[in-house]
């Protein structure tokens, strides 16, 4: 099984919640200090460069117009990563391509990193969630076909090496012939996130890796069972292999369990602090019909995220949103998702968030990459050929 570190970059340092409306898209900037500012994006690569010393793979991503996230360019950072670091592997995920405007620019941007990091990047692709559509300038409808499409040119973009293509679609373009092209053949791994049942067969007819985020056991199962079922009848019968899936969760080890429950206490920020009104977290024509109809099924699961804020610390290592503990305990809470789920090969690690200090989370990752990875292999997870 691998891990992935990842912190979305928050910026914690805001007045009491009842004093604003939303801590995304409307948050006014007036409460961002730059110098400030400069010294967490210090902290955020020193963090990912001590989990490639550490033997850890790290992950990026991109919000736009929020506190929760610092990182409006997911490419410039990635960029930074790829010559800072030395073994991690790279995973951006993602770059919502139903949201830019010139997915051939998205294709070139990836090329570059991964030319950068020698073949070492992943690239994930997401629709982009709803807090997004204000910030750019999008429409809510349709972003699942944009999504797909500007997929299928982002590859073909990767994978034509014989002089120039045309693309009609919702994006035209007379003339597509990147330089420079990936270096890793074909292309570089790709990742989709899956978020419902109707988001899953597209990624596992591709047979590109899924992720799923703080679902809880029962959501996650129905997705990767999902996955599993689509990826068998579209590749001759094969058993989807466990490297195929992923699952993102908030991760914290510490020496004793007093102090993983005050790490916690800090990452719980992340949900606790994610105060957005009905408007942004729901735009009219974001879910297509089916799919929220199924949302509002009484019958249909609700993924533990939305249920976090608040909650405590045994409620959230029981539902999936949170592992932490000594080194054992979370070895064994790990175990114990995998098994609910029927297994998956990623660890998607949340272990920043909120007001986190550099030294706390550098020993939570000292520990799990010493002490809860190694004995993560004993899992038994399949790994494609």
């Amino acid at each position: 099984m691998k891990t992935w570190f990842f912190s979305e970059c928050p910026y914690p340092d805001l007045p009491d919640p009842e004093s604003y409306d939303s801590i995304r898209v409307s948050l006014p900037n007036s409460l961002y200090d730059p110098r400030r500012g400069a010294e967490l994006y210090d902290v955020y690569l020193d963090l990912w460069q001590a989990a490639d010393e550490l033997g850890l793979n790290i992950m990026t991503n991109e919000h736009h117009q929020t506190a929760t996230c610092l990182v409006p360019a997911v490419p410039l950072l990635a960029s930074i990563l790829a010559r800072t670091t030395q073994n991690a592997r790279i995973l951006i995920l993602g770059n919502p391509i139903a949201n830019r405007r010139d997915p051939l620019r998205v294709a070139e941007e990836m090329a570059l990193i991964d030319n950068l990091s020698k073949g070492r990047l992943e690239v994930g692709f997401v629709r982009g969630v709803p807090f997004e559509v204000l910030p750019a300038n999008s429409r809510p409808t349709g972003m699942h076909d944009r999504m797909w499409e500007a997929h299928d040119l982002i590859l073909k973009a990767w994978e034509t090496h014989d002089g120039p293509f045309s693309w009609e679609g919702n994006w035209h373009y007379r003339h597509v012939n990147i330089w420079p092209r990936p270096y890793q053949q074909p292309r570089p791994p790709v990742w989709v996130t899956g978020t419902s049942l109707t988001s899953v067969p597209e990624i596992a007819r591709h047979g590109h890796t899924m992720a799923a985020f703080v679902t809880g056991p029962t959501v996650a199962r129905g997705l990767f069972d999902e996955y599993r079922r689509v990826y068998a009848e579209s590749h001759g019968g094969a058993t989807a292999p466990d490297d195929r899936l992923g699952y993102g969760v908030q991760v914290f080890v510490a020496d004793t369990e007093a102090a993983a429950r005050e790490g916690a206490l800090k990452l719980r920020w992340y949900f606790d602090a994610n105060k957005v009104p009905p408007h942004l977290a729901n735009p009219p024509g974001y879910s297509p019909p089916k799919r929220a109809a199924a949302a509002g099924s009484a019958a249909a699961p609700v993924p533990q995220a939305r249920q976090a804020k608040g909650q405590s610390f045994e409620w959230m290592t029981e539902n999936g949103v949170l592992f932490a503990g000594t080194p054992d305990q979370v070895v064994e809470q790990i175990a114990s998702f995998h098994a609910a789920v029927g297994g998956f090969g990623h660890v998607l690690m949340m272990g920043h968030a909120g007001p986190m200090e550099y030294a706390e989370t550098v020993r939570s990752l000292e520990l799990y990459a010493t002490e809860v990875q190694p004995r993560l292999h004993e899992l038994g997870v399949a790994v494609a050929q």
